[in-house]
């Protein structure tokens, strides 16, 4: 079938591998049988669609959510989303979730015996502009410690959920630091065959979003579908 204008195939390995045994979950995880392909109705489509009063002041600081500062180092992470054609996509609910400075999640589930921060909750979310340009203010999560393998550890990193104009068509991600010593033995980061698209999903350190004596920028674009999408856990 030829390729559709405007529309570039996804090439193979860019994105996450659905059993990756070297993830113990994915196994788990991983579908065994053929996906069934159930037609889609109209308020599939069509709804929910999230407006602007979803958004309050301080959602996208989440060094501001609380009486007091968060621990830990401040950053602005910044970027767009985009198309394959490099369009922005407008009013796009981007939200993110991560652990607080010493690696650990304001979850039940996460009994890590680092300190919690009662100044950081660690959940922010916003809307992309006309530009398609969306903005976070936070602290750099710490890496945590995780049971899939012996002496197994997460390097830092914030989860990223992009929702389009419906509750359907969402995807979700992962940004990772640039330099991360760890990197190399994450089997969630290392899912991605290809090298190229690995790297996409390491942040860019961002001089001109640093704000002097306040908070270093780190740059993540995310592209959806194309060549050079995002890789997005599946």
């Amino acid at each position: 079938m030829p390729e559709q204008p405007g529309y570039h195939k996804i090439q193979a390995g860019t994105q996450p591998e659905n059993n990756h045994p070297a993830y113990c979950s994915s196994i788990k995880r991983a579908p065994k049988l053929p996906l069934v392909l159930l037609p889609h109705t109209v308020s599939e489509l069509t709804g929910p669609v999230f407006g602007h009063n979803a958004i309050g002041e301080t959602d996208n600081d989440l060094t501001a959510q609380h009486a007091g500062g968060p621990l830990g180092e401040r950053i602005i992470v910044s970027g767009r989303v985009v198309d394959e054609d490099n369009r922005p996509v407008r009013g796009a609910l981007v939200e993110v979730w991560q652990a607080n400075a010493a690696g650990r999640y304001l979850h039940k589930m996460d009994q890590h015996n680092a300190p919690l921060d009662p100044n950081f909750t660690g959940c922010g979310r916003t809307l992309t502009d006309n530009e398609g340009r969306y903005k976070f203010v936070s602290i750099k999560p710490g890496a945590y410690p995780w049971d899939n393998h012996p002496n197994a550890w997460r390097p830092a990193h914030i989860h990223f959920s992009v929702f389009g104009a419906g509750l359907l068509t969402r995807l979700v991600t992962q940004m990772y630091f640039p330099g991360d010593p760890l990197l190399p033995f994450d089997p969630i980061f290392n899912s991605i065959p290809d090298t190229a698209a690995r790297s996409r999903l390491i942040s860019l350190f961002d001089w001109e979003n640093t704000v002097p004596a306040h908070a270093l920028g780190f740059r993540f674009d995310l592209v959806l579908r194309g060549r050079e999408a995002t890789p997005m856990e599946r």
